[in-house]
């Protein structure tokens, strides 16, 4: 049976009115922990402060990580996005951290609402070349068909890598919309071999991500920085029940979750053919030999019973770690 990661995005790049938007490194960390039990295996985090704000400043982001490493082995992913005054520089600190072993990559630019959503090549360029110093693995962040040949310029050029992770992030007001077509259309045009997922902007429900999983996507993201909707008007009161969904609202047959745990099993079960990112665990990613178990609530989870416990820090003798 072939796994599918769920990844959450837990923070809301804008206030939320219809719900309580986690901010402080506690709250943060407790929503990620929560989702955690309920299948999630990746986090997506920008570095903010606790008003929620993008800052180059990792003093709460570091905070973030302690608490959720004290009860997660979950995925930490790095941004390298957000609209903000930040300089190149300053995008990118998360890759500094090195309990961060993912990052995602904008491979371009887009109109975002009224504005534009600046990523220039020399951009992507210099992040690419700072995430393989630092043994990152990017997600190639997918906006327009345009950035998959951006995708192929650089990976002429040596600067990206295969095999290829691509989000394709649909649904942003000004961009590709997020239905069936345009993700038939994405996944026709990347490489053989690379994964593919989707983040999908402003979902008032699973449809899609359901769609995406049964057209061959190896993850779905949720969170409130993605929507705040698990159905038509259904506001989610944490990430946590969002991240519940999944499990029960993505029926599609020979799929199960994949859990943080599992990190170890076959690399294909992850987001790449050949490419495990247990393998490529940083020096000081911050994961121990201890053991933790598998606290997935629901039958659609790993399906693993919540007794067992999965043998983490087996990978120890791999290349990256501390």
């Amino acid at each position: 049976m072939r796994k599918i990661i769920v990844a959450v995005a837990p923070v809301a790049s804008s206030p939320l009115k219809e719900t309580k938007n986690p901010l402080t490194p506690e709250e943060v960390a407790r929503e990620v922990i929560g989702c955690t039990k309920a299948g999630a295996s990746l986090v997506h985090l920008h570095v903010r402060n606790k008003a929620g704000e993008q800052t180059a400043d990792l003093t709460d982001f570091k905070t973030t990580l302690d608490l959720i490493r004290k009860e997660s082995d979950i995925i930490i992913q790095g941004s390298t996005g957000g609209v903000s005054n930040l300089s190149l520089e300053e995008r990118s600190v998360a890759v500094d951290e090195p309990r961060v072993e993912s990052a995602s990559l904008n491979m371009g630019s887009a109109n975002f609402d009224e504005g534009v959503y600046i990523n220039t090549l020399h951009d992507i360029r210099y992040w690419a070349r700072k995430m393989e110093k630092n043994n990152v693995q990017p997600e190639l962040e997918i906006f327009e068909g345009g950035m998959i040949h951006n995708t192929m310029l650089l990976a002429e050029e040596g600067v990206l890598k295969p095999p290829f992770h691509f989000s394709f992030s649909l649904g942003f007001r000004g961009a590709l919309p997020a239905n069936a077509y345009n993700l038939h259309f994405l996944s026709g045009m990347i490489p053989p071999g690379s994964a593919w997922g989707l983040v999908h902007h402003g979902m008032k429900d699973f449809s899609m991500l359901a769609t995406a999983v049964g057209m061959g996507a190896t993850f779905v993201r949720v969170g409130f920085e993605d929507s705040i909707y698990y159905a038509p008007g259904a506001v989610a009161r944490s990430n946590v029940e969002l991240g519940n969904r999944p499990g029960e609202k993505v029926p599609v047959p020979d799929r199960s979750l994949l859990c943080p745990g599992h990190r170890g099993d076959p690399p294909e079960t992850l987001f790449n053919q050949g490419r495990s990112l247990s393998g490529r665990r940083r020096a000081g990613a911050g994961v121990n030999h201890r053991r933790f178990v598998c606290g997935a609530d629901h039958k659609a989870a790993c399906g693993v019973k919540r007794s067992a416990r999965h043998p983490l820090g087996r990978m120890a003798g791999r290349r990256g770690q501390g």
